[in-house]
């Protein structure tokens, strides 16, 4: 039986089913789990959660004595006080509806991408030693993070993408599968998705890559070129993740699919089927474009990642050779922008920009922080400007290795 209680009601031996607000709001990356130490009700009692629900089929139940608890379409409400009507739970639900999301500046965004992605990486880095464990996966638990990663996109969409890809690489294995997970948000809004679909697209860019945890360590973090060998070792990651997914609890058929075709190409020359055109599905075509994107940008081991609009430029050419379905390759170019967050620019003036943000009416047209003069081969107090409004225009991407900018992308989040 499931009961709401108050955190401060929470007890050592107790059951926890859900965990009430944000999933910001406290350090647990799973909602449901036992409570065993000490150490966890301190840790929810300081945290922003004021009240739980707990299941008393595996758990302690509350006290003798607490306020009891009725049943309301299997969801547990507190008893009204002696003489107040009872809340209607149409009403109740309505409160516990997120509210609509509004759309906010990428700098206003950048600071909430930035506590996501922190907690992120403890989620993925715990369900990844699990799988190593040999423990089940609950992707369950991973909603409230997929919440999460939609509801920031729905506010900025160049925030978290762009955070997502300045992961170190050590951190690439974990964080990858947040950032394929929140460009998969992204590309499905694009596509014009409707919200389940843009969840499910959410949650399989999430666990995509979770075969990749029964991979050999030494393969996997090889800081080289793999050998044949053991890249035939790393080709067999989306059939292992997808036979794990398979016995987890909670995974719709989106997630499987794309974890198991993501590296399948239109072409027919991906694996580990060799599927053509139309045989893959849209979702795993998203996932195949989200996946290599991500994946070129970010530092790895054996390389530095290419700058984002270098990368779209040769993800075009490779559309074109048939990797990808071009389709939904330029619904995620509209998605990202020809020139993403954090692509470093050339001005008909001379003057070197960093994009800030997509501009609203145009691709072409970026909001850009202009900070360096290759006239004068000096740097220039940093400054705003919205190209859809300028006579200044972009001339050409240009690479920040080049120009010996090491420190380009605190330019467009904010830290310079």
């Amino acid at each position: 039986m499931r009961k709401q209680i108050t955190v401060d009601q929470l007890q050592v031996g107790m059951f926890v089913d859900a965990l009430d607000g944000s999933w910001l709001d406290h350090p647990f990356w799973k909602s449901a789990f036992k409570i065993e130490q000490a150490s966890q009700l301190a840790q929810l009692r300081t945290s922003k959660v004021r009240t739980l629900w707990i299941d008393t089929s595996k758990g302690l139940d509350v006290p003798s004595g607490a306020p009891r608890a009725e049943v309301v379409d299997d969801c547990e409400l507190p008893v009204s006080p002696a003489g107040a009507p009872a809340p209607d739970a149409g009403l109740i639900e309505t409160a516990r509806a997120q509210p609509p999301v509004v759309t906010v500046s990428l700098q206003e965004e950048v600071t909430r991408a930035r506590r996501i992605l922190g907690q992120a990486r403890g989620a993925m880095t715990s369900m990844f030693n699990d799988v190593r464990l040999g423990k089940a996966v609950d992707t369950e638990h991973c909603l409230p993070l997929v919440n999460e990663i939609t509801q920031s996109v729905g506010r900025n969409p160049g925030a978290i993408v762009s955070l997502a890809r300045l992961k170190t690489s050590d951190d690439y294995t974990y964080l990858h599968s947040v950032a394929v997970c929140a460009l998969m948000v992204s590309l499905a809004k694009q596509l014009g998705l409707n919200d389940e679909d843009t969840r499910e697209a959410g949650m399989a860019g999430l666990v995509h890559d979770l075969g990749k945890a029964m991979m050999p360590l030494e393969v996997l973090n090889k800081p080289g070129k793999l050998t044949d060998a053991e890249f035939t070792i790393m080709k067999s990651h989306p059939e292992a993740g997808h036979r794990m997914l398979e016995e987890a609890k909670g995974v719709g058929p989106v997630p499987l699919d794309v974890c198991l075709h993501h590296h399948e190409k239109v072409n027919g020359t991906g694996y580990p089927h060799r599927l053509k055109g139309e045989a893959i599905s849209i979702f795993s075509r998203m996932g195949a474009v989200c996946d290599v994107y991500d994946a070129i940008t970010s530092n790895r081991p054996y390389k530095a990642g290419w700058d984002p609009a270098e990368s779209v430029q040769k993800m075009a050419q490779w559309a074109k050779e048939g990797h990808f379905d071009e389709r939904v390759f330029q619904a995620f170019v509209k998605s990202i922008g020809i020139f993403p967050t954090g692509s470093l620019v050339k001005l008909q003036s001379g003057r070197l920009a960093v994009v800030v943000e997509q501009g609203s009416s145009s691709l072409l047209h970026p909001l850009v922080r202009v900070f360096y003069s290759t006239k004068s081969k000096q740097p220039i107090t940093p400054e705003m400007l919205d190209l859809s409004k300028s006579i200044d225009q972009i001339v050409s991407r240009e690479s920040p290795q080049t120009w010996g900018f090491p420190h380009i992308d605190q330019l467009w989040t904010g830290q310079a």
